[in-house]
């Protein structure tokens, strides 16, 4: 879907499409199948502006809207989903400093996160809280005019080769509700990303090793004494409000995630109808065979009905509403989307669909992360439910 895309919004995703075809396609297999960090490929999204894409102009982003955004996410996960996840953790913090930080805040954090700078992650998830982020134990207490923080996130997304987070943390552990007791802290790790000077009071647990979803990092933070100044690291100057930044925040995540499965989803179809027209079985093409043409048919009936949820909740998200059942139908079709169209192009290519040589079998590894991430999908089809009665009452 083009049809809403600007002159410059074309010409980036021209610019970007060049980058795939010259950069990344050249060393995107070997980088994942090696769960090698790509510096070189970052160095580029750096050059791009993609750590900036939807932080305003004002502070040094593009100031790209959501639907501009999830064209971009799509495009670059066809060729390798791992790169998309890089900016997109990082994204996701800046959102909340833009979204709800004081100017202060913004005028610190923003233009440093939009050069890459300073990039980082939003860190919810710890040991024992995941989709229950009331549940989480990190606590924040405030010193004078410092924040120590003590407790452990995993699961993080540049965790190890970023340098900074937006932790959620307990800063009343008694609040009743759980939730109003929770407060968001920027936490910056290190002085600069891809390096090991930790800041005093923080730490790197270990690297998670995974099926799928290469090459980045996902890791773990520990913090252990760890202060941050106040002024600059409670978002919004008031605790209490970390939960409704944290859900605001996974918006656009859920988006993007959105946006990732369709890319592999598109990818898995686009090799499938290739792959279909050269392998012959029987004295013709298997696309001749009806078999095929019913797998074909229903992996492109659904990979465009995933392109028009995403578009639509992406729309709704530029216009400044509430898009939590729309983003939530978005991640949760295109993701169960992209888990069937690359099953189902496994089976079209046969014994080579389990090959390394072809890009199926990385599809069909990076797929089960799309219904898991950014909250669960029985989880959407929850929040999908609970909307509707709250939008249709009687």
């Amino acid at each position: 879907m083009t049809d809403t895309l600007t002159e410059d919004d074309r010409l980036m995703l021209d610019a970007i499409g060049k980058w795939l075809e010259q950069r990344v396609k050249p060393v995107a297999m070997q980088l994942e199948h090696d769960d090698i960090y790509p510096h070189d490929l970052v160095a580029d999204m750096k050059e791009l502006g993609l750590f900036g894409a939807i932080i305003d102009e004002e502070y040094g982003g593009l100031g790209l809207s959501a639907s501009t955004y999830a064209h971009i996410v799509t495009l670059i996960s066809e060729e390798w989903m791992s790169l998309t996840g890089i900016f997109n953790s990082h994204l996701m913090m800046a959102t909340i400093v833009q979204k709800f930080g004081t100017r202060k805040q913004k005028e610190y954090w923003l233009p440093k996160f939009a050069a890459g700078e300073i990039r980082g992650s939003l860190a919810l998830t710890e040991p024992n809280a995941g989709t229950d982020l009331q549940a989480l134990t990190t606590r924040a207490k405030r010193v004078g005019d410092k924040y120590v923080v003590e407790g452990a996130k995993t699961w993080i997304s540049n965790a190890i080769q970023g340098n900074c987070a937006a932790a959620l943390v307990k800063t009343d552990p008694e609040a009743q509700p759980r939730y109003k007791g929770m407060s968001m802290l920027i936490t910056q790790t290190k002085s600069a990303p891809d390096t090991e000077d930790h800041f005093p009071g923080v730490t790197n647990g270990n690297k998670l090793e995974k099926l799928g979803y290469k090459g980045i990092d996902s890791g773990e933070l520990i913090y252990d004494g760890y202060e941050c100044d106040a002024e600059l690291s409670l978002v919004g100057g008031e605790e209490g409000k970390g939960f409704y930044m944290a859900t605001g925040g996974l918006e656009i995540g859920r988006i993007n995630v959105a946006a990732r499965s369709v890319g592999i989803a598109r990818r898995a179809l686009r090799e499938s109808v290739a792959y279909a027209q050269s392998r012959k079985t029987m004295g013709k093409p298997i696309s001749e065979h009806q078999a095929i043409q019913l797998k074909l048919g229903e992996m492109a009936a659904r990979t465009r009905a995933a392109e028009l949820l995403v578009q639509d909740a992406a729309r709704l998200y530029d216009l400044g509403q509430r898009v939590d059942m729309e983003a939530g139908m978005a991640k949760y079709f295109a993701s169960e989307t992209a888990m069937y169209c690359a099953s189902e192009a496994m089976r079209i290519h046969g014994g080579y669909g389990y090959s390394k040589e072809y890009p199926v079998e990385r599809l069909y590894r990076d797929a089960p992360l799309m219904c898991i991430g950014e909250g669960t999908n029985e989880m959407q089809r929850i929040i999908i439910a609970k909307q509707l009665i709250k939008r249709n009452p009687i």
